[in-house]
C-alpha cells in the first residue's frame, strides 16, 4: 500500500516540476490504444463519406453527361439564391466535377465535422468526467498527452478520409488534381472543428456543453457559408466550409485556402494546449453553477427531473435550427424573382413560382424535421448514457419506478423534437414572410411543420425501442437509421436512387406540406408506427437488468 501511495503522489509532483512546459509524454501508446477503440466507428465515417462523394460523382456524371446538360443545369439553377444557399457558390457549375463538389460538399464537411467533434470529445472531456482519463494519467503519461493524442487522433482520420475521398472520386473518373484537392479540402474543414472541439472541452466542464457549442459552430459555419455565397462571398470567408468551397476543385483548383483551416487548427489547438495546462483536472474555464438550496417542485417528478437534464440542450438545439431557418426563409422570395426573371422555366411549373416556393419550404421544412429527429435520438439515447454510467441506478434505487424513470427521458425526447421543429418553422416563416410582407406565412409554416411530426417521431421512437431492447447496439442503430433517413430524403435525388431504397423513410409517407395537399392516410400510418415502436422499449426495459 505505501507503495502505491507513493506513485500516485509521485505523478503529480513531476508534472508539478515540470512547470508550464507541455508534455505529451506517451502521446504514441495512447493513439495505438485510441485507434484500436475507434477502428469499427472510423471506418463507418470514413467509409460513409467515401461513399457520399462516390455516389455524387456517379451520379453527377450520368445526369450531365454532355456539355450542353451542365450548360442547361447552369442556366436553370446557377442565379437561384436559394439552391446557392442550399449547396455552395454558383462558380462551382463550371464543370461536372465541380457540380458533384456543389451537390455533396456541405454535406460531407458537416459528416467530417461530426466525427471530429465526437472523436475529440469522447478522448477529452468525457473521458475525464467519467474517470477514464485520471486511470490513464496515473500511468506514464503526460499532463497534455490525452488532448494532444485526441488531436492526433482526429489529424489521421480526418486525412485518411481526404485520401478515401480522394481516391473514390478519382476512380469514378473525376481529374486526379481536383480530387485531391476535393479530399484535402474536406480534411481541412474536418481538422478545423476538431481543434474547436479541444479547446471547448477545455472551456466547459461537461460532454453536453462542449458537443452544443460546437454543433452550434457547424451551424454557424453552414448559415455563414450561405449569406456569403448568395452576397457578395465576404461571408463565406468567415466559414471553415466556405474556405472549403473556395478552393474551386476541379474548376479552378486553387490551393491556396488550405491554408486558412491549416493556421486556424494550428493556433486553436496551441491555444486548447496552454489553456489545459491552467485548469485544474477535471474542471474547466467555465465551472457548473451551484445548485440551489433546496430542489424546485420540478424535481419531485421523474418528468421534472428529465426536462431539468435536458433543457440546456433543447434551447441549444432549437436556437440553432431556428437561425438556420431563419436564413433559409430569407431566400424564399428570391426564388419568385428568378423565375419571373425566367420565364422559359416557369413553362415547365405546372403551378408557376408558387409551387416553385413551397417545393422549396417543403425542403427546407424536412431539412429542420431532419435535425429535430438528430435532436431527438440523442436525448433518447441520454437515457442509455445515464444507465452505463450508473446514475440511473441512484433514481431508480429511492422510491421511483425505472419505467417512470426512462418515461421522462422519453418525453423529453418526443417533446423536445416538436419544441425544435417549430422553432425551424417559425424562424423561416417569420423571415420569408417579412421578405414578401406578408406575416401569416408563420401560422402556415408551423401548420405544415405539423405534418412531419409523426416522422421525426418514428425516428426517434427506434432509438427508444433499441434503448430498451437493444441496449449494446442502440447508438449503432439508431443513428444508422437517422443516417439512412437523411440520405433518404435530402440525397437520394442526387445519387438517382431507385424509390424502393427510400422506402423505409417515414418521410417517405406522408405530404410534403406545404406543397402537397395534406391526406390523413400516411400520417395515420406513421403515427401508429411511432406509438408501436416506444412500447418495445418500455417492455425491453421491464424485463431486463439495468446497466
Amino acid at each position: 500500500m505505501a507503495d502505491i501511495e507513493t506513485v500516485q503522489i509521485a505523478e503529480p509532483t513531476s508534472a508539478r516540476s515540470a512547470g508550464r512546459s507541455a508534455d505529451a509524454t506517451g502521446l504514441c501508446t495512447l493513439l495505438r490504444f485510441y485507434l484500436r477503440r475507434e477502428r469499427v466507428a472510423l471506418i463507418a465515417w470514413i467509409g460513409g463519406t467515401a461513399a457520399l462523394v462516390g455516389f455524387q460523382a456517379v451520379a453527377s456524371q450520368n445526369l450531365y453527361d454532355t456539355p450542353a446538360k451542365l450548360a442547361a443545369l447552369r442556366e436553370t439553377i446557377g442565379g437561384s439564391p436559394a439552391v446557392i444557399a442550399l449547396s455552395g457558390p454558383e462558380e462551382l457549375l463550371a464543370t461536372i466535377g465541380g457540380e458533384a463538389v456543389f451537390e455533396i460538399f456541405g454535406y460531407a464537411a458537416i459528416v467530417l465535422g461530426l466525427m471530429s467533434m465526437f472523436l475529440v470529445g469522447r478522448h477529452t472531456r468525457t473521458d475525464e468526467e467519467n474517470g477514464r482519463a485520471e486511470l490513464l494519467r496515473s500511468t506514464r503519461v503526460g499532463r497534455d498527452a490525452p488532448v494532444a493524442t485526441a488531436l492526433a487522433l482526429a489529424t489521421v482520420a480526418n486525412l485518411t478520409a481526404g485520401i478515401a475521398v480522394a481516391v473514390t472520386a478519382t476512380a469514378t473518373g473525376l481529374p486526379l488534381g481536383g480530387s485531391f484537392l476535393f479530399g484535402a479540402a474536406l480534411a481541412g474543414v474536418g481538422l478545423t472543428f476538431a481543434t474547436l472541439t479541444a479547446l471547448a472541452a477545455q472551456i466547459f466542464e461537461n460532454p453536453r456543453s462542449v458537443y452544443g457549442s460546437i454543433t452550434a459552430m457547424l451551424g454557424l459555419a453552414y448559415v455563414l457559408r450561405a449569406v456569403g455565397d448568395v452576397g457578395n462571398g465576404f461571408a463565406s470567408w468567415l466559414s471553415p466550409i466556405g474556405w472549403g468551397q473556395r478552393t474551386f476543385p476541379y474548376v479552378d483548383d486553387t490551393w491556396w485556402p488550405l491554408l486558412m483551416p491549416l493556421v486556424a487548427s494550428l493556433l486553436t489547438a496551441a491555444v486548447a494546449v496552454a489553456v489545459s495546462e491552467h485548469r485544474d483536472f477535471g474542471a474547466g474555464i467555465f465551472g457548473n453553477r451551484a445548485g440551489r438550496a433546496e430542489a424546485s417542485w420540478l424535481l419531485t417528478s421523474t418528468t421534472g427531473l428529465a426536462w431539468r437534464l435536458h433543457r440546456g440542450s433543447t434551447v441549444a438545439w432549437a436556437t440553432g435550427v431556428f437561425v438556420l431557418s431563419a436564413a433559409y426563409g430569407s431566400f424564399g422570395n428570391a426564388i419568385t424573382d428568378f423565375i419571373e426573371d425566367n420565364p422559359q422555366i416557369a413553362e415547365f411549373l405546372p403551378g408557376g413560382a408558387e409551387d416553385a416556393v413551397d417545393a422549396y419550404l417543403a425542403l427546407t421544412l424536412t431539412i429542420a424535421a431532419l435535425l429535430s429527429a438528430g435532436y431527438g435520438v440523442n436525448s433518447a439515447l441520454r437515457a442509455r448514457r445515464e444507465e452505463t454510467a450508473e446514475l440511473a441506478e441512484s433514481v431508480v434505487a429511492a422510491n421511483t419506478n425505472r419505467l417512470s424513470w426512462f418515461g421522462g427521458h422519453v418525453a423529453m425526447a418526443l417533446g423536445g423534437t416538436a419544441i425544435v421543429l417549430a422553432a425551424g418553422a417559425i424562424g423561416e416563416g417569420l423571415t420569408y414572410g417579412l421578405t414578401v410582407d406578408d406575416l401569416e406565412q408563420v401560422p402556415r409554416l408551423l401548420a405544415a411543420a405539423t405534418v412531419y411530426v409523426p416522422a421525426v417521431w418514428l425516428i426517434v421512437s427506434v432509438a427508444v425501442a433499441c434503448v430498451g431492447s437493444l441496449p449494446r447496439a442502440t447508438a449503432a442503430i439508431a443513428w444508422t437509421y437517422f443516417a439512412y433517413c437523411l440520405v433518404a430524403e435530402i440525397l437520394a435525388e442526387s445519387f438517382d436512387l431507385p424509390e424502393w431504397t427510400r422506402a423505409a423513410s417515414p418521410f417517405q409517407h406522408l405530404p410534403q406540406a406545404p406543397l402537397d395537399a395534406v391526406t390523413a392516410g400516411g400520417i395515420l400510418t406513421v403515427t401508429a408506427l411511432a406509438a408501436v415502436a416506444p412500447a418495445v422499449g418500455f417492455v425491453g426495459l421491464a424485463r431486463r437488468d439495468l446497466g
